[in-house]
């Protein structure tokens, strides 16, 4: 029961909200909906809202005399941003509502810090195609057949990444735009995996080891090549010049179908794991964009495979090489 007996009926409508919603006489809190007491405990109804709170900015609107509303960060968590609304009602109550933007204000912060990325990404090589095609203009440059080829395989170059840029960024598009619906075709990784050891183009580093005679699973053929594909060309690209790409494929003891692709690089140090998935987060930057990575590879696995209701795991070890392991549901 409420500490306060003279409760108004109308609390029963703000118990239907799905938002935290209080309601308030002379600065003491007489009701608080579900979300509510979930939210700062079942002990706040019968409060001081100053007690109650403990938020300097929530409380100055609270007490105040005024209808208002303002934004607080950590309210509920450290970090977390809210939007409070106090409104006087005709008996003399005041009506605070609450809304968590925490989810609304990480989604835009991470959109723009993402289109940000991207212009940036876009915009070194772009700058160093227009400075060379400036320079080919001079015709000092121009008339010099060394010079100007060098020149023309720099700019062919830059133009090639920003190519794999713009790909990778609409192909993560596309998988974000569809990372709801579950693929149903019936798809065999086994030969899937073949395709792509295949296409790797490196038939003396790539092979596949595989205890199964198949490995059907739901999905998207198209994406679940992209996966293995990519999964190589890291393999490719970070593990030891000549050394062998290992792409194993077996059933758990779960019947699920694990995928593993494991080179025997360098390996990653540990700082770096907990963020390989991010967007253009890369662990090594130089040597990344030396040899062509878009910083997207790893983030659109992670987005694939999530898709298909699997996991995706990374383990490395510095001087071991790493294992990059997508387990996938069977059909």
């Amino acid at each position: 029961m409420p500490a306060n007996s003279n409760v108004p009926a109308s609390t029963e409508i703000l118990d239907l909200l799905d938002i935290p919603a209080l309601l308030l006489r002379n600065d003491r809190i007489i009701h608080a909906n579900p979300p509510a007491l979930g939210m700062f405990g079942r002990h706040v109804e019968g409060q001081d809202v100053r007690m109650a709170l403990r938020h300097p900015d929530a409380v100055r609107l609270l007490t105040s005399p005024r209808n208002d509303s303002i934004r607080v960060t950590g309210l509920s968590t450290p970090g977390s941003l809210w939007h409070i609304d106090c409104n006087s009602l005709e008996d003399g109550t005041r009506l605070v509502t609450l809304t968590d933007l925490s989810v609304q204000e990480s989604v835009a912060r991470a959109h723009a810090d993402f289109v940000a990325n991207a212009s940036h990404e876009l915009r070194t090589p772009l700058a160093a195609v227009l400075g060379y095609v400036e320079t080919l203009k001079d015709p000092k440059a121009g008339d010099n057949e060394t010079t100007r080829l060098r020149f023309l395989d720099i700019i062919a170059k830059e133009a090639n990444r920003m190519q794999a840029l713009v790909e990778d960024l609409m192909s993560l598009s596309r998988i974000e735009a569809t990372k709801h619906q579950q693929p149903t075709e019936k798809v065999d990784l086994l030969s899937v995996a073949k395709q792509c050891v295949g296409e790797s183009g490196q038939p003396d580093r790539v092979t596949l080891h595989s205890d199964v005679a198949d490995a059907i699973v739901a999905g998207d053929r198209g994406q679940l090549s992209q996966v293995i594909r990519n999964l190589i060309d890291n393999a490719l690209k970070y593990g030891g010049a000549e050394t062998p790409v290992s792409v194993k494929l077996e059933k758990g003891a779960s019947g699920w179908i694990v995928v593993s692709v494991i080179d025997q690089g360098e390996g990653i140090p540990a700082q770096h794991m907990p963020r390989l998935t991010e967007r253009f987060y890369r662990a090594d930057p130089g040597r990344s964009r030396q040899i062509g990575g878009t910083g997207l590879g790893l983030s659109i696995v992670k987005h694939i495979v999530e898709r298909h209701r699997g996991r995706f795991d990374i383990a490395s070890r510095v001087g071991q090489g790493t294992t990059a392991t997508c387990l996938f549901p069977p059909y």
